[in-house]
């Protein structure tokens, strides 16, 4: 039977246009036939029968041809296109009334009313039997492949969107077994024929019921508290999790929605609301703007020249000392922007101070964003004549050059590593904070630094170390069981930096309320749950302890009560900046640029601990101290 269909298939597929158009024209004819033969009149006795069937076969075939009825591809055929069809049948036969009546030809009305409803009727139950042909032999060409048996969260517009798609287009081989709801009164009934079968809660099984393998989360517009309660029910199984994006992404993307759904990641576990500033602001302040993003090619500058480009500057340069990253960035904004954005790539280093200012007095350059840095803790404390040289020394390099070319406004990029530091790397983006402060109260140019924890899927970060292990079967390394920090997403982090910008008037660091910190060992299971493994089972987790430099929890704020103030942004705060010696700033850091170049490692650390007061160096033994008393 599976090869009648397979060969019936493939002659459909090949001369379908043919087929069809041999099809319409026996359907014309037997229309134009049927009244005749209804009235008991014979036709082919009747003259004027002889010389007006074959106008109204022309005419019906011309207009469905006119009409591209058979461009369609009736595979893939839904509402529209049979409509398409009953207008083309409309046309057809007002445009033969209108040639009978202006020609003289005689035709009694009850043809006209008899051919009209025939040929449309069948023209389109002929099409809906050829699409279920066509799908028949679709599904039994692939009847070897497997179906995946997948549930969908949320009995919605979204779901009857994506069911449709299914039913069109099912690349994934998706068998949709069943729907869960929170709304009660759907349960027990049905969309397109997948029935709604329980409530969340009752997920597992569900599961074990219907054999599911893939979950789809199909509520778009679901509350963070929500959308968590399901996920935490959903990751403890062992099925492969997905998600339908925000309805803001469905708006902008024209794709068809199956496209849309991606997998699940573990920003969606992180138990709070995405942050969202309004940015009219921002788009009015970088609109019309030369843009320089110094480190443009990382993850956080990157993303910044993305949401910079979308604001239409006057010029965006991307400045980076690893070409490829720049480039790929590069060639992104070409793709996406075309002429409409002028954007260009400086390979330069932070470090040469010669090419900055050759860069500046050229580009008349009106916004900095300095996301050029070394951050990675272990690889600074290791090196720290490096994190100097480049967070420190290479941060004054850019802020001198965007001060003696009059740059209207500097920002810098910091961390919550910078607060109280216990390691190199926090201790120089701290010394890069005090030297835009200091900058700040002579220059012309407005210099702010913006503060925040860990990003998500950025360079460096733990999520994507945690993924690569996974991927080779385990052990997931945790430093220590109760070590937490504070997340956000590199758009979330983003949009601060711009919003930030264009509310700053100088000197302020701006914090950002990223909510609760996260512990590192829930990521690292939930990462796992969401891979669709057990941790401990499939996946061990292995402590290896504090590493040198590293806090169990991170701090947003020097001093959080005293030093805090409120701006008129809910998730935007500002630390009031702290007192210290600007010209022994400056001397301490051309000791430091000599004390790098020298690799001189214990008078870095002596400048270090002069500069920044609050920096404490743990030793391996106070680790292992910290790790007892936690």
């Amino acid at each position: 039977m599976s090869d009648m269909y397979n060969k019936v298939f493939k002659l459909l597929n090949k001369y379908r246009k043919y087929i069809l158009v041999l099809i319409d024209t026996f359907i014309a004819v037997i229309s134009y036939l049927s009244p005749h033969i209804i009235s008991g009149v014979h036709p082919t006795k009747i003259d004027w029968f002889l010389n007006t069937w074959y106008i109204y076969t022309v005419v019906y075939i011309g207009m469905f041809i006119i009409m591209g009825v058979y461009k369609n591809i009736w595979r893939y055929a839904g509402i529209q296109d049979i409509f398409k069809c009953l207008q083309a049948s409309v046309l057809a036969n007002f445009l033969f009334l209108i040639l009978t009546k202006t020609l003289n030809i005689f035709v009694r009305y009850y043809v006209y009313i008899v051919a009209f409803f025939v040929t449309s009727f069948c023209t389109m139950a002929i099409r809906v039997v050829y699409r279920a042909v066509l799908i028949i032999g679709d599904k039994s060409s692939k009847k070897l492949s497997h179906y995946t048996n997948i549930m969908i969260v949320g009995a919605g517009q979204a779901t009857l969107a994506i069911l449709h798609e299914i039913g069109r287009n099912n690349p994934n081989s998706y068998q949709v077994k069943c729907i869960v709801d929170d709304d009660k009164a759907k349960i027990g009934r049905s969309i397109n024929s997948v029935p709604v079968v329980s409530i969340t809660d009752k997920i597992p099984q569900m599961l074990r019921k219907y054999d599911i393998e893939e979950i789809i989360i199909s509520i778009p517009s679901l509350d963070k508290e929500n959308k968590k309660r399901i996920l935490d029910i959903c990751a403890d199984t062992k099925c492969k999790l997905k998600i339908l994006p925000e309805v803001y992404s469905l708006l902008t993307n024209d794709n068809n929605i199956l496209e849309k759904i991606r997998d699940v990641q573990v920003e969606d576990l992180l138990g709070r609301e995405p942050i969202t500033l309004d940015c009219t602001l921002t788009k009015e302040y970088i609109r019309g703007k030369t843009i320089l993003v110094t480190g443009g090619g990382g993850s956080i500058g990157s993303e910044l020249c993305r949401q910079v480009s979308s604001y239409i500057p006057t010029k965006l340069i991307i400045l980076d000392i690893y070409e490829n990253n720049a480039y790929s960035i590069q060639q992104e904004l070409i793709r996406l922007y075309g002429n409409k954005l002028d954007v260009e790539v400086e390979i330069a280093s932070i470090r040469d101070k010669s090419k900055l200012d050759k860069i500046f007095a050229s580009q008349n350059i009106d916004i900095v964003f300095h996301a050029a840095a070394h951050k990675h803790v272990p690889l600074m404390e290791k090196n720290p004549e490096e994190a100097i040289k480049n967070n420190v020394i290479g941060t004054y390099n850019v802020v001198q050059s965007a001060h003696e070319n009059n740059v209207e406004k500097f920002v810098l990029i910091s961390t919550d590593k910078a607060v109280n530091p216990t390691n190199v790397m926090g201790a120089t983006k701290r010394i890069a904070e005090m030297i835009i402060q200091s900058y700040n109260k002579y220059s012309e140019t407005d210099f702010v630094a913006v503060r925040f924890g860990n990003v998500l899927g950025s360079n460096g970060s733990v999520i994507p170390l945690f993924k690569e292990q996974i991927k080779e079967g385990g052990p997931v390394t945790v430093t220590h069981e109760d070590i937490t920090r504070y997340f956000m997403t590199i758009p979330e982090a983003v949009q601060l930096v711009l919003r930030a910008s264009s509310m700053a008037e100088g000197g302020e660091i701006f914090v950002l309320d990223m909510g609760e910190p996260v512990k590192i060992k829930d990521l690292a299971y939930n990462l796992i749950k969401l891979s669709g493994l057990e941790p401990e089972i499939d996946i061990n987790i292995e402590y290896t302890g504090l590493r040198p430099g590293e806090k169990l929890y991170e701090e947003l704020l020097i001093s959080h009560d005293k030093n805090q103030i409120k701006t008129n942004i809910e998730k935007i705060f500002i630390e009031r900046p702290s007192e210290f010696d600007e010209n022994e700033l400056f001397e301490l850091i051309k000791e430091l640029e000599k004390a790098a170049n020298d690799m001189d490692i214990d008078r870095i650390i002596f400048l270090i601990e002069k500069l920044v007061p609050t920096y404490k160096r743990t030793t391996n033994k106070e680790f292992s101290k910290a790790i007892e008393c936690a």
